[in-house]
């Protein structure tokens, strides 16, 4: 007996630590790879990631449950959603050593007060996309989409995203963000529903497929809009005079992830000014980590995707999360436009 205590013991001695991991539930080529290196070298956890390409796709993904994540990026306008459901773990991120740097704009946001359950991960806007070299008209607005020139139709995406479509269409047809206005949802129904023929993809994964000139136009976010530029400069960024979105998306700790403390740690290391910048430099967004920029690309601190033209700033509208009377009309709409 004493002998075979004494096998047991030395097996166990002998056995490799638990490999540590972590499970991250992200948007699609929106993940610095040389950050998560970074990370897997200095913490030794391994760090897998999974892609989604809309909010609703993420929610329902979570709530179905049995889905193994440890962490999720949803849109501020969805964390109240998640919060409510059960779906977040609090955190605690404004409890960590890192916060000291979260930009001040970003520590007490209406989606997710005194950040108790997110921190930043990237913010922008929602414009147009387009090809110069094939439409040489004003970009800033959102009939390149809605009602579009006959150069660009038959050529055009539209990012999958129901809120950031429904919101530009609202502001086009003369309506609030949130709006529950019949008349002005009438005319958002008939606007799109027309729009669509005209359109080639409802589509998120699109870089390439505009920087190779396969597509003319679409709505597009801002940081996806650069990056296809440096590929192809004939391309660039228009901001809808009558209104577009500027959104953020926030990094938070589902309520049943198994590697809790691995993903506090990974929570407390993207808000360090150095990591931050590394998600900026590949996915070419803004953060909200405070002193970030000094370690940001040169090609950051003067794009027109990420500087908005100071005449057209006032359109930028903060998104928020809509009335649940609201989200259903919109819901209605958006699935008939999918159909």
């Amino acid at each position: 007996m004493k002998r075979l205590l004494m096998t047991t013991a030395a097996l166990t001695l002998a056995a490799p630590a638990l490999a540590q991991e972590l499970q991250l539930y992200n948007w699609g080529n929106y993940t610095s790879p040389e950050m998560i290196e970074k990370f897997e070298e200095e913490t030794g956890i391994d760090v897998t990631i999974t892609d989604y390409d809309s909010n609703d796709t993420a929610l329902a993904k979570i709530k179905a449950g049995g889905h193994g994540f440890d962490m999720v990026v949803p849109s501020g306008t969805y964390v109240p959603i998640f919060i409510e459901e059960g779906l977040l773990m609090e955190a605690r991120p404004d409890e960590m050593e890192n916060f000291e740097h979260m930009a001040e704009r970003w520590r007490d946001p209406e989606f997710d007060p005194g950040r108790r359950y997110t921190v930043p991960w990237q913010w922008g806007t929602v414009g147009l996309v387009v090809d110069t070299s094939v439409y040489e008209g004003d970009i800033d607005t959102a009939a390149l989409f809605l009602d579009p020139p006959e150069e660009l139709r038959g050529t055009i995406n539209v990012i999958p995203e129901m809120m950031d479509v429904m919101s530009i269409a609202i502001y086009y047809e003369g309506g609030e963000q949130c709006t529950q206005d019949r008349e002005v949802l009438q005319k958002v129904r008939d606007r799109l529903l027309a729009a669509k023929p005209h359109w080639l993809s409802i589509d998120y994964g699109t870089i390439e497929k505009y920087a190779e000139g396969d597509l003319s136009a679409g709505l597009y976010w801002n940081g996806a809009a650069l990056r296809v530029r440096l590929q192809n400069p004939d391309y660039a960024f228009g901001y809808p005079q009558t209104g577009y979105p500027v959104w953020s998306d926030n990094l938070a700790i589902l309520a049943d992830a198994e590697n809790v403390e691995e993903a506090q740690t990974f929570m407390n290391f993207v808000m360090e000014p150095e990591n931050a910048a590394m998600l900026s430099n590949f996915a070419r967004y803004a953060n909200g980590i405070a002193g970030s920029e000094e370690y940001m690309d040169e090609v950051m601190a003067n794009a027109p995707e990420v500087n908005v033209p100071e005449e057209l700033a006032d359109a930028g509208v903060d998104s928020r999360i809509c009335p649940p009377e609201a989200q259903q009309i919109y819901r209605a709409i958006w699935t008939e436009v999918l159909k």
